[in-house]
């Protein structure tokens, strides 16, 4: 459920406010929910903001094309608490012998991400850029369960399909 408040940062229909920062942007995500009761509605699952998340789906398409072996799925919780465990992942993944550690990485307070040290070719830091470590709009908490329940059975069916659990049930 993290990364849906992030896609609803991102208007995507173009210029304006996004909804999310508009009063009543939850009747973007919950169709048919009144104020009082935000949880009678049903997802919107024509906005793309919502369909971006149901990655189960997603990987479907790519396993038609490709096997299973010779995808690796990355988790982004992960590469922001141990970016050097994660990208050691990559690396083994990949056949590389494993050349970045914890030492080029430092984590920026700012931000609430880690960072290069030293990105290759420059003497300075490298961070997310702008749209990175922003505040995310807040959602009703009856919202985000409702997303919550509605993500669960495509999280346990990526979990099934890429034998990782990335715990976004919490």
């Amino acid at each position: 459920m993290e990364k849906n408040p992030s896609d609803l940062l991102g208007d995507p229909r173009g210029s304006g406010p996004h909804p999310a920062h508009v009063p009543g942007h939850q009747s973007l995500i919950i169709r048919g929910g009144t104020r009082p009761n935000r949880t009678a509605g049903l997802v919107d699952t024509s906005w793309s903001a919502i369909q971006i998340g149901v990655y189960a789906e997603h990987l479907d398409n790519w396993l038609r094309h490709f096997p299973a072996g010779r995808l690796l799925f990355v988790s982004g919780e992960r590469l922001i608490g141990d970016p050097a465990g994660e990208l050691g992942r990559v690396q083994d993944f990949l056949g590389l012998k494993r050349i970045i550690t914890d030492k080029h990485f430092y984590f920026n307070q700012t931000k609430g991400f880690p960072c290069l040290k030293k990105a290759e070719g420059s003497g300075k830091p490298h961070c997310l850029g702008k749209t990175k470590g922003r505040t995310h709009p807040d959602i009703h908490p009856e919202v985000v369960q409702r997303l919550r329940d509605f993500y669960r059975p495509f999280n346990l069916k990526f979990y099934r399909m890429t034998g990782r659990v990335f715990g976004w049930d919490d």
